[in-house]
């Protein structure tokens, strides 16, 4: 008897978000359940199906998750902020005054000050807080990095980006993204030697890859955990 093949699972419905400084295809489920793809260029419809499809258990474990958040919930400021890569867990205080602002007013306590009814702007405040962190924590930790494998590079600057988790420009420049901070530190660690080799081979050849091995022989397994970052990264940080 000839054996039927099960019906193929139907893909949940995604948006597609094209970009040129992507370097890898990523996905984000928002509240609200809008699914969204990142694309870079090049990258063929089937291609973008294919990967989908691979993740589709997770994309409905997400949607069902936040059809169970009322709006009320969706909406709530965090209580508190955990930062794998620092190893940190923050309490946050939140405190109705007329001007917007934050203050480490003890080891491990933010305040937020503002109008507490403006969701928006409370989270506004603590973007501000957490790229003030990056800027304190991932440049210092880039520099040691560089010492240690031996490399140089020009400057370094700390964004809040939706695409990339970092990038190597021609003169020097490494970009570093505000979320690694919700990455663990070996992953970290990955991306800084994937961008410090970048300042010797720009490419992604045979030849690049024979470097980043040298210095982080794990590199397949990290890089693998890394293009699943965005699913760490909370949804105050983009909303």
């Amino acid at each position: 008897m000839r054996e039927i093949a099960p019906t193929e699972r139907a893909l949940p419905e995604f948006a597609i978000r094209q970009s040129r400084r992507a370097r890898r295809l990523t996905l984000r489920v928002y509240p609200g359940g809008r699914v969204e793809v990142t694309v870079p260029v090049g990258v063929t419809p089937s291609e973008v199906e294919r990967f989908v499809r691979r993740h589709t258990a997770w994309i409905e474990t997400r949607i069902a998750r936040y059809a169970k958040v009322s709006p009320s919930e969706r909406d709530a400021l965090p209580e508190r902020v955990s930062l794998p890569a620092l190893e940190d867990d923050w309490e946050l205080r939140y405190v109705a005054r007329a001007r917007s602002g934050f203050k480490v007013v003890s080891d491990r306590v933010l305040e937020l000050y503002g109008d507490t009814s403006q969701v928006a702007l409370i989270r506004r405040e603590l973007r501000a807080w957490l790229t003030h962190q990056a800027q304190q924590a991932l440049g210092a930790w880039l520099l040691e990095v560089a010492d240690e494998t031996g490399f140089r590079f020009t400057r370094v600057q700390v964004r809040r980006q939706r695409t990339r988790w970092g990038s190597c420009s021609r003169s020097g420049t490494l970009s570093l993204n505000v979320c690694l901070l919700f990455q663990r530190p070996e992953v970290v660690r990955y991306l800084f030697v994937h961008e410090l080799c970048h300042t010797v081979q720009m490419n992604h050849s045979d030849r690049f890859w024979d470097l980043v091995h040298t210095h982080e022989p794990d590199y397949q397994r990290l890089d693998r955990e890394l293009s699943h970052g965005w699913q760490q990264v909370p949804d105050w940080v983009f909303s």
